[in-house]
């Protein structure tokens, strides 16, 4: 018979009051991992959003911004007056339509963007008044850009206004200079510079200086030069001389006046992005819009409003290239935690509902045995559960929201409502998979004596070989060019797909030793032995969930910590790489001679050791240059010994009278030159004849490929006046350094380095959601186990019951849970460490961690690589094996507190 549906509001309604409790625990399950699922995206999209954010913002303005320029041929070959090209209405016009052609793509800061004219060619200036630092004009610059009353304070007189006379023959012109410029070019108001013009000079007039209302914004800085001078170099000049470059502000107005002189002047927009609505999210569509801006429709469509003659230019999607490549790497790693944290969660609900199944089995037999159907019973359990998973959900769905921020909403629905689907369905399921045939009695369903079905062997067989082909397929792809594995995917799948694996190898191979040993034990003298070997074989045999539950959580865990302490690993080795000691005081210059003692003698340090580093040393007739460090060999070869870089032999390196002073060398020169004598040519002209006698490729003092570390008794001046100090104390205080090491001198600790390692909140944001996730995975294989134990807890408590009705004691109940509860959890230990370690072992050639590990701005050769970590590796596992005994332990010591009799009614009611 059917049951009608119309019962199922009762049913549902007497259950949840016949076991509040179960139902609780439930809700509270479900509304956790929704949680932890809904709370996901929203966090990945935080960090991703402020790393991009970041990115652009080191890149700065000038990178990020897209400016349109016209060409020459805008004006030389148009018809018509050329100054009516540059006028006012001419720039602002096609302005508003720039700024709305890339639309939602490319959301556009119409505040900080701007639009003018300018000079393409620099023009020089013989006024005397101005600044030469080395006796060369300086050179200028002049912008007629929109909004600059807008974004500036005036400091000074006034802004500049247009000439009556706006054309290519204005012979003056009124500008107004940032005080930058004026500080640095010796320019005050009423100055007045004269610029080339065709057949005479331009004189420009200084009537007032400005200050940016937001320096950093892209107005001032998507032209750096607006607000502040830079040095050139003049080209190909064997001195190397310099002159300044600056900006001169002119009216708005005023651009048909630059049509007279010798700069080519030309019409720009400048369009800045919002970086707040830019997402990481839509990098693709961000490239997408950049490539059609630059060479596209879009860029057809610019030209059209504005001139055919339109160039567009933006480092934007480079900048954009490069953080996707950090992302790319980036993003696997946290997938690994992701799916491995997902699977573990999704086995503890599906485990969930089989206790609830295995709980109620009796009241699902006689629902079966009184004519209800398969589908009737799954619709009674299927709403009682419903009832109970989907508003925790929504709840759990709800405080993620709250908590993490909004993210993609979508994600996070389908999250929580994925997490509420299997919730609501694993007891149906279960039960209906259980209940397929009307019956009250089954047979033994032991590990030792179980025969699974055919239908069971084909779908692990089959499952086992989709997993060992995942595996195999991710191994023989290789890597790609930037040291990841391809195949973001199995990369990401690879631990749950090894424990997958191992869990179905290892739930066949257990009964073999139980087999096994089950003979012999009968012959021992005690019973506490034989009963708990006996009553190992005889637990469940669907322990394949459990045990996938563990190994995943256990391969995570494991994973995890390897990378984080790769990571770790990494960090430590470039912060010594790039301070050389545990701190470091540069720029000593001409200071006295006992600035070594003062730095000595601050709290913390232990040792100092001096070094004098030139990087103005030359090999081969001048064409090398050479890193050159002079020190003392004995203080040197501790330093390098306690730091472990480049250790060496201090008698290998005195020069001790020699014709070639001895020299310790990088891989770099020893490819030069050899092992053979080689002349050097010192900072102060002196030449000195080397020989590279040992090879290391990394020394405290300098790093590089080319350098070089001798004894400094061989150089003028020794260590007299030292360049630098090498100090050795991880406790030493910083400000008392450089109290100690004196004004200008640069004091760097190797703490302060490695925090300057993560300049990317892609990179710190990924970390803490990889430790979160890993965190989570655990406390979920925790419950695993606990969902394990409590569902042989009631058949326990009544054998302790009945045997100690025999003459067993207490003590002998204890052992026997705890020896019958060793056999599964040494099982899962050594499972999961194995399974750890392949996985590891697996990933390590195709994973990269140095973009995790080290900024992308470091230009230190560190590699981090995956690598198994020991404790990562047995911690968690030697974790379960205690937490498995110490609950049997106390299982007993529980069940030894309460009565025989009552025991013994609660084993014989279940």
């Amino acid at each position: 018979m059917t049951v009608p549906s119309g019962v199922t509001v009762p049913w549902v309604r007497t259950r949840l009051r016949a076991a509040p409790g179960a139902a609780v625990a439930l809700a509270l399950l479900v509304a956790v991992t929704a949680f932890l699922a809904a709370a996901l995206p929203p966090a990945v999209d935080r960090y991703d959003d402020a790393g991009l954010r970041r990115a652009l913002e080191t890149a700065g303005p000038a990178r990020t911004t897209v400016q349109f320029q016209t060409s020459d041929s805008d004006l030389y070959t148009s018809t018509g007056p050329w100054n009516e090209r540059l006028d006012g209405d001419a720039v602002r016009g096609p302005f508003p339509k720039l700024l709305g052609l890339p639309g939602r793509s490319l959301p556009i800061d119409a505040d900080q963007s701007s639009a003018g004219v300018r000079t393409t060619e620099r023009m020089p200036a013989p006024d005397p008044f101005l600044s030469r630092p080395d006796r060369i004009d300086p050179k200028f610059h002049l912008f007629a850009a929109t909004g600059l009353g807008e974004h500036s304070r005036i400091r000074e007189g006034r802004l500049p206004e247009a000439p009556a006379d706006n054309g290519p023959d204005t012979r003056t012109l009124e500008a107004a200079v940032s005080t930058e410029t004026a500080a640095k070019l010796n320019i005050r108001v009423g100055s007045v510079i004269h610029l080339p013009r065709a057949e005479d000079t331009l004189a420009v007039r200084v009537t007032g200086l400005v200050t940016p209302r937001d320096p950093g914004g892209a107005y001032w800085s998507a032209v750096p030069l607006l607000r502040t001078p830079s040095l050139a170099s003049v080209p190909d000049d064997p001195e190397r001389r310099v002159f300044w470059v600056g900006a001169l502000l002119v009216s708005p107005d005023a651009g048909p006046s630059l049509l007279g002189t010798a700069g080519f002047p030309a019409r720009y927009w400048i369009l800045a992005p919002d970086l707040s609505a830019l997402h990481g999210r839509d990098l693709e569509r961000l490239t997408s819009t950049l490539a059609s801006l630059e060479s596209g429709p879009l860029s057809e469509r610019a030209s059209a409003a504005v001139s055919p003659y339109l160039i567009a230019d933006t480092e934007l999607d480079r900048v954009l290239g490069d953080y996707d490549g950090l992302r790319s790497v980036i993003g696997p790693l946290v997938a690994v935690a992701v799916f491995g944290t997902g699977t573990v969660a999704a086995v503890v609900l599906c485990m969930a509902g089989g206790l609830a199944a295995q709980r109620r089995r009796t009241e699902f037999v006689l629902l079966r045995a009184r004519g209800v159907s398969l589908r009737g019973l799954a619709g009674r359990l299927l709403a009682e559960t419903a009832v109970v998973a989907v508003p925790a959900a929504a709840l759990g769905l709800l405080a993620a929201r709250l908590a993490v921020g909004q993210g993609r909403l979508r994600y996070s629905v389908a999250a929580a409502g994925g997490v509420a689907l299997l919730a609501a369905l694993a007891l149906p399921l279960r039960a209906v998979a259980a209940h397929r045939a009307v019956g009250v009695h089954t047979g033994r369903d032991d590990v030792a004596r179980a025969r699974p079905s055919r239908k069971r062997l084909v779908a692990e067989v089959t499952l086992l070989a989709l997993a060992a082909g995942a595996v195999l397929a991710l191994r023989t792809r290789g890597t790609s060019d930037d040291g990841t594995a391809s195949g973001d995917e199995l990369v990401s799948l690879a631990p749950v797909l090894v424990a997958v694996i191992a869990a179905l190898v290892m739930v066949r191979l257990y009964p073999l030793p139980l087999r096994g040993l089950a003979r012999p034990a009968r012959r021992m003298r005690g019973v506490v032995g034989p009963l708990s070997l006996a009553r190992a074989g005889r637990a469940s045999g669907s322990a394949v969930l459990p045990l996938l539950a563990l190994l995943t959580a256990l391969t995570t865990a494991a994973f995890g910590g390897s990378v984080l302490a790769g990571v770790s690993d990494a960090r430590a080795r470039a912060a010594e790489l790039s301070v050389g000691a545990d701190a470091r005081v540069d720029g000593l210059g001409a200071r006295p001679a006992g600035v070594a003692e003062r730095v000595r003698r601050v709290s913390g340090v232990e040792d100092v050791t001096a070094v004098n580093v030139s990087y103005g040393a030359r090999a081969a007739n001048h064409q090398v240059p050479v890193a050159l460090a002079g020190v003392d060999p004995d203080g040197y070869a501790a330093l390098s010994r306690r730091m472990d870089l480049g250790p060496f032999d201090p008698d290998a390196l005195r020069a001790s009278g020699k014709k070639a002073v001895p020299a310790l060398g990088s891989p770099g020169m020893v490819a030069r030159f050899g092992t053979r004598p080689f002349e050097v040519r010192l900072e102060d002209g002196a030449a000195v004849s080397v020989r590279i006698m040992t090879v290391t490729e990394w020394t405290p003092a300098v790093a590089g490929d080319d350098f070089l570390v001798m004894d400094a008794s061989v150089l003028s001046g020794g260590l007299t006046r030292p360049t630098g100090l090498l100090i050795t104390g991880d406790r030493a205080d910083p400000a008392a350094l450089r109290k100690a090491a004196g004004g200008g001198a640069r004091v760097v600790l190797r703490s302060a380095e490695l925090a300057s390692f993560v300049d990317s909140p892609l990179q710190s944001g990924a970390e803490r959601v990889y430790a979160a996730a890993v965190a989570a995975g655990t406390g979920y294989a925790v419950l695993a186990l606990l969902l394990t134990l409590l569902r042989a807890a009631p058949e326990r408590a009544a054998l302790l019951a009945r045997l100690r009705t025999m003459g067993l004691t207490r003590a002998q109940g204890r052992r026997l849970l705890v020896l019958e509860s060793l056999p599964q959890a040494l099982l899962a230990a050594l499972g999961g460490t194995l399974t750890a370690w392949a996985a590891i072992r697996l990933l390590a050639p195709g994973i990269d961690l140095t973009t995790v590990a080290v900024s992308t701005s470091s230009s230190l050769a560190v590699r981090a690589v995956l690598r198994t970590d020991p404790v990562s590796l047995l911690v968690p596992a030697l974790a379960v094996v205690a937490l498995t005994v110490g609950i049997a332990a106390v299982q007993a010591w529980w069940t030894g507190r309460r009565g025989s009799v009552r025991e013994l009614r609660v084993g014989d009611a279940r």
